[in-house]
Protein backbone atom coordinates (compact mmCIF):
# COMPACT_ATOMS: atom_id res chain seq x y z
CA UNK A 1 0.00 0.00 0.00
CA UNK A 2 1.12 3.50 -1.25
CA UNK A 3 1.57 6.42 1.06
CA UNK A 4 -0.52 8.72 -1.43
CA UNK A 5 -4.14 9.19 -1.26
CA UNK A 6 -6.08 8.44 -4.54
CA UNK A 7 -9.13 9.09 -3.24
CA UNK A 8 -10.94 10.98 -0.48
CA UNK A 9 -14.03 11.70 1.30
CA UNK A 10 -14.68 14.89 3.07
CA UNK A 11 -17.86 14.56 4.98
CA UNK A 12 -20.13 13.61 2.43
CA UNK A 13 -23.76 13.32 3.53
CA UNK A 14 -27.09 12.65 2.35
CA UNK A 15 -30.77 12.68 2.91
CA UNK A 16 -33.62 11.12 1.60
CA UNK A 17 -36.95 13.21 2.74
CA UNK A 18 -35.81 13.25 6.51
CA UNK A 19 -33.20 10.40 6.39
CA UNK A 20 -29.80 10.86 6.72
CA UNK A 21 -28.48 7.89 4.40
CA UNK A 22 -24.53 9.13 4.48
CA UNK A 23 -23.60 11.54 7.93
CA UNK A 24 -21.05 13.31 7.94
CA UNK A 25 -18.83 10.71 6.10
CA UNK A 26 -15.03 11.16 5.61
CA UNK A 27 -12.09 8.65 4.79
CA UNK A 28 -9.03 8.43 2.74
CA UNK A 29 -8.28 5.57 0.11
CA UNK A 30 -4.40 5.03 -0.89
CA UNK A 31 -3.23 3.80 -3.99
CA UNK A 32 -2.54 0.14 -4.08
CA UNK A 33 -4.49 -0.11 -1.06
CA UNK A 34 -8.08 -2.61 -0.59
CA UNK A 35 -10.50 -0.56 1.63
CA UNK A 36 -13.33 -2.48 3.10
CA UNK A 37 -16.74 -1.03 4.06
CA UNK A 38 -19.11 -2.87 6.04
CA UNK A 39 -21.74 -2.26 8.09
CA UNK A 40 -25.59 -4.22 8.51
CA UNK A 41 -28.54 -3.24 5.85
CA UNK A 42 -29.49 0.34 5.36
CA UNK A 43 -26.29 1.61 7.02
CA UNK A 44 -25.75 3.84 3.81
CA UNK A 45 -22.77 1.96 2.37
CA UNK A 46 -24.27 1.87 -1.44
CA UNK A 47 -25.04 5.32 -1.00
CA UNK A 48 -21.33 5.90 -0.54
CA UNK A 49 -20.48 4.32 -3.50
CA UNK A 50 -23.19 6.22 -5.44
CA UNK A 51 -21.51 9.17 -3.97
CA UNK A 52 -18.71 8.45 -4.75
CA UNK A 53 -19.15 7.73 -8.20
CA UNK A 54 -21.71 10.22 -9.30
CA UNK A 55 -24.88 8.65 -9.90
CA UNK A 56 -26.37 10.76 -6.34
CA UNK A 57 -24.79 14.29 -5.49
CA UNK A 58 -24.40 14.80 -1.96
CA UNK A 59 -26.18 17.54 0.41
CA UNK A 60 -22.86 18.54 1.77
CA UNK A 61 -19.25 17.64 1.74
CA UNK A 62 -16.38 16.44 -1.26
CA UNK A 63 -15.12 13.71 -3.19
CA UNK A 64 -11.33 13.98 -4.13
CA UNK A 65 -9.45 11.96 -6.74
CA UNK A 66 -5.86 12.83 -7.22
CA UNK A 67 -6.74 15.65 -4.89
CA UNK A 68 -9.25 17.16 -8.09
CA UNK A 69 -12.54 18.00 -6.48
CA UNK A 70 -15.47 15.73 -8.60
CA UNK A 71 -18.06 16.16 -6.25
CA UNK A 72 -21.23 16.01 -7.67
CA UNK A 73 -19.42 14.80 -11.65
CA UNK A 74 -21.56 12.48 -13.57
CA UNK A 75 -20.58 8.80 -13.74
CA UNK A 76 -19.38 8.92 -16.91
CA UNK A 77 -16.52 11.44 -16.20
CA UNK A 78 -16.22 9.82 -12.89
CA UNK A 79 -15.64 6.60 -15.44
CA UNK A 80 -13.71 8.64 -17.63
CA UNK A 81 -10.97 9.73 -14.80
CA UNK A 82 -10.81 5.82 -14.30
CA UNK A 83 -13.05 5.10 -11.60
CA UNK A 84 -14.76 1.94 -12.06
CA UNK A 85 -17.74 0.46 -9.90
CA UNK A 86 -19.82 -2.63 -10.43
CA UNK A 87 -23.68 -2.83 -9.26
CA UNK A 88 -24.67 -5.24 -5.93
CA UNK A 89 -27.69 -5.92 -8.76
CA UNK A 90 -25.93 -6.91 -11.94
CA UNK A 91 -26.73 -4.33 -14.77
CA UNK A 92 -26.01 -6.04 -18.09
CA UNK A 93 -27.02 -5.69 -21.69
CA UNK A 94 -29.08 -8.50 -21.52
CA UNK A 95 -29.57 -9.08 -25.38
CA UNK A 96 -25.50 -9.10 -26.52
CA UNK A 97 -23.56 -11.80 -25.75
CA UNK A 98 -21.54 -12.07 -23.06
CA UNK A 99 -18.29 -10.61 -24.44
CA UNK A 100 -19.92 -7.94 -26.04
CA UNK A 101 -21.11 -6.65 -22.56
CA UNK A 102 -16.78 -5.14 -22.89
CA UNK A 103 -17.64 -2.74 -25.97
CA UNK A 104 -18.42 -0.07 -23.96
CA UNK A 105 -15.79 0.07 -22.13
CA UNK A 106 -13.55 -1.22 -24.45
CA UNK A 107 -14.50 1.88 -27.11
CA UNK A 108 -14.46 4.48 -23.92
CA UNK A 109 -12.77 7.78 -24.62
CA UNK A 110 -10.87 6.51 -21.69
CA UNK A 111 -9.16 3.26 -22.84
CA UNK A 112 -8.86 5.00 -26.84
CA UNK A 113 -6.60 7.23 -25.17
CA UNK A 114 -4.62 4.92 -22.99
CA UNK A 115 -3.84 2.70 -25.80
CA UNK A 116 -3.42 5.19 -28.37
CA UNK A 117 -6.02 3.82 -30.83
CA UNK A 118 -4.05 0.58 -31.35
CA UNK A 119 -6.43 -2.08 -29.01
CA UNK A 120 -6.16 -5.08 -31.90
CA UNK A 121 -9.16 -6.97 -31.79
CA UNK A 122 -11.72 -5.74 -29.12
CA UNK A 123 -13.67 -9.13 -29.32
CA UNK A 124 -10.56 -11.30 -28.40
CA UNK A 125 -9.73 -8.81 -25.92
CA UNK A 126 -13.10 -9.02 -23.76
CA UNK A 127 -12.51 -12.98 -23.94
CA UNK A 128 -9.25 -12.78 -22.55
CA UNK A 129 -10.90 -10.13 -19.47
CA UNK A 130 -13.68 -12.73 -19.45
CA UNK A 131 -11.37 -15.86 -19.19
CA UNK A 132 -9.72 -13.87 -16.28
CA UNK A 133 -12.74 -13.77 -14.17
CA UNK A 134 -13.49 -17.27 -14.42
CA UNK A 135 -15.80 -17.65 -17.95
CA UNK A 136 -14.22 -20.81 -19.73
CA UNK A 137 -12.89 -19.43 -23.10
CA UNK A 138 -14.01 -22.39 -25.24
CA UNK A 139 -17.29 -23.30 -23.75
CA UNK A 140 -20.76 -21.86 -24.69
CA UNK A 141 -21.41 -19.44 -21.55
CA UNK A 142 -18.71 -16.42 -23.45
CA UNK A 143 -20.85 -16.89 -26.41
CA UNK A 144 -24.35 -16.69 -24.78
CA UNK A 145 -26.72 -14.09 -24.30
CA UNK A 146 -26.61 -12.34 -20.72
CA UNK A 147 -30.62 -12.91 -20.20
CA UNK A 148 -29.50 -17.01 -20.01
CA UNK A 149 -26.24 -16.81 -17.45
CA UNK A 150 -26.50 -17.99 -14.17
CA UNK A 151 -26.06 -15.40 -11.25
CA UNK A 152 -22.99 -16.19 -10.36
CA UNK A 153 -21.17 -15.45 -14.27
CA UNK A 154 -23.62 -12.10 -13.73
CA UNK A 155 -21.18 -11.30 -11.00
CA UNK A 156 -18.15 -12.50 -13.32
CA UNK A 157 -19.32 -10.23 -15.84
CA UNK A 158 -19.55 -7.11 -13.69
CA UNK A 159 -15.94 -7.12 -12.87
CA UNK A 160 -14.91 -7.71 -16.47
CA UNK A 161 -16.93 -4.37 -17.25
CA UNK A 162 -14.83 -2.85 -14.90
CA UNK A 163 -11.65 -4.76 -15.66
CA UNK A 164 -12.14 -3.83 -19.37
CA UNK A 165 -11.84 0.02 -18.11
CA UNK A 166 -8.10 -0.54 -17.19
CA UNK A 167 -9.50 1.62 -14.13
CA UNK A 168 -7.36 3.29 -11.54
CA UNK A 169 -9.81 2.48 -9.17
CA UNK A 170 -12.12 -0.62 -8.71
CA UNK A 171 -15.25 -0.12 -6.49
CA UNK A 172 -16.88 -3.39 -5.79
CA UNK A 173 -20.73 -3.37 -4.48
CA UNK A 174 -21.39 -6.57 -2.86
CA UNK A 175 -19.54 -8.70 -5.53
CA UNK A 176 -19.66 -11.56 -3.70
CA UNK A 177 -24.15 -11.21 -2.86
CA UNK A 178 -25.81 -14.03 -3.91
CA UNK A 179 -23.39 -16.58 -4.67
CA UNK A 180 -22.61 -20.12 -3.39
CA UNK A 181 -19.72 -20.57 -1.01
CA UNK A 182 -17.96 -22.26 -3.93
CA UNK A 183 -18.44 -19.36 -6.31
CA UNK A 184 -16.75 -17.12 -3.68
CA UNK A 185 -14.17 -19.44 -3.22
CA UNK A 186 -13.70 -19.51 -6.69
CA UNK A 187 -13.82 -15.47 -7.44
CA UNK A 188 -11.30 -14.73 -4.38
CA UNK A 189 -8.50 -15.47 -6.37
CA UNK A 190 -9.34 -13.31 -9.54
CA UNK A 191 -9.25 -10.53 -6.60
CA UNK A 192 -6.42 -11.40 -4.82
CA UNK A 193 -4.75 -11.55 -8.34
CA UNK A 194 -5.61 -7.60 -9.04
CA UNK A 195 -4.63 -6.83 -5.81
CA UNK A 196 -1.25 -8.64 -6.10
CA UNK A 197 -1.46 -6.67 -9.98
CA UNK A 198 -1.23 -3.17 -7.67
CA UNK A 199 -4.61 -2.61 -7.89
CA UNK A 200 -7.20 0.32 -6.03
CA UNK A 201 -9.95 -1.35 -4.31
CA UNK A 202 -12.86 -0.36 -2.43
CA UNK A 203 -15.08 -3.11 -1.37
CA UNK A 204 -18.98 -3.26 -0.19
CA UNK A 205 -19.43 -6.29 1.39
CA UNK A 206 -21.59 -8.56 4.10
CA UNK A 207 -18.73 -11.93 3.07
CA UNK A 208 -17.20 -10.48 6.13
CA UNK A 209 -14.26 -13.70 6.29
CA UNK A 210 -13.58 -13.38 2.71
CA UNK A 211 -13.12 -9.54 2.93
CA UNK A 212 -10.99 -9.24 5.89
CA UNK A 213 -8.68 -11.98 4.16
CA UNK A 214 -7.98 -9.62 1.22
CA UNK A 215 -8.61 -6.10 2.74
CA UNK A 216 -5.55 -3.59 4.40
CA UNK A 217 -8.46 -1.56 6.13
CA UNK A 218 -11.81 -1.65 6.57
CA UNK A 219 -14.62 1.24 7.62
CA UNK A 220 -17.38 -0.01 9.50
CA UNK A 221 -20.85 2.36 8.66
CA UNK A 222 -23.97 2.27 10.99
CA UNK A 223 -26.70 4.64 10.42
CA UNK A 224 -24.56 6.25 8.09
CA UNK A 225 -22.35 7.47 10.26
CA UNK A 226 -18.85 6.06 10.27
CA UNK A 227 -18.10 4.19 13.41
CA UNK A 228 -14.90 2.62 13.07
CA UNK A 229 -11.98 2.34 10.86
CA UNK A 230 -8.72 0.27 10.77
CA UNK A 231 -6.89 -3.31 9.96
CA UNK A 232 -9.89 -5.92 9.87
CA UNK A 233 -8.91 -7.81 13.31
CA UNK A 234 -8.73 -4.68 15.46
CA UNK A 235 -12.15 -3.31 13.99
CA UNK A 236 -13.76 -6.58 14.93
CA UNK A 237 -13.14 -6.09 18.50
CA UNK A 238 -14.33 -2.52 19.14
CA UNK A 239 -17.75 -2.67 21.16
CA UNK A 240 -19.46 -0.15 18.96
CA UNK A 241 -19.13 -2.69 16.26
CA UNK A 242 -19.99 -5.58 17.83
CA UNK A 243 -23.77 -3.74 18.51
CA UNK A 244 -24.45 -2.44 15.46
CA UNK A 245 -22.72 -5.23 13.49
CA UNK A 246 -21.00 -8.06 14.24
CA UNK A 247 -23.04 -9.24 17.05
CA UNK A 248 -26.02 -9.90 14.50
CA UNK A 249 -24.27 -10.80 11.57
CA UNK A 250 -20.44 -11.85 11.67
CA UNK A 251 -21.53 -15.48 12.25
CA UNK A 252 -23.52 -16.23 9.52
Amino acid sequence: MSSEVILEALGLSRSFGGVKAVDEVSFTLHKNEVLGVIGPNGSGKTTLVNLLTGFVKPNQGQVLYQGRDITGWPPYKVAQLGIARSFQMVKPFYQLPAFKNLNVALYSPRVRGLVGGRYGDRDAVAKDLLEEVGFERDSWVINQQAASLPHGYLKRLELAKCMALRPEVLVLDELFSGLSLAEVASLVPVIEKLVAQGKTLLMIEHRLKELFRIADRVIVLNFGRKIAEGEPAVVMEDPQVKGAYLGTEAEG
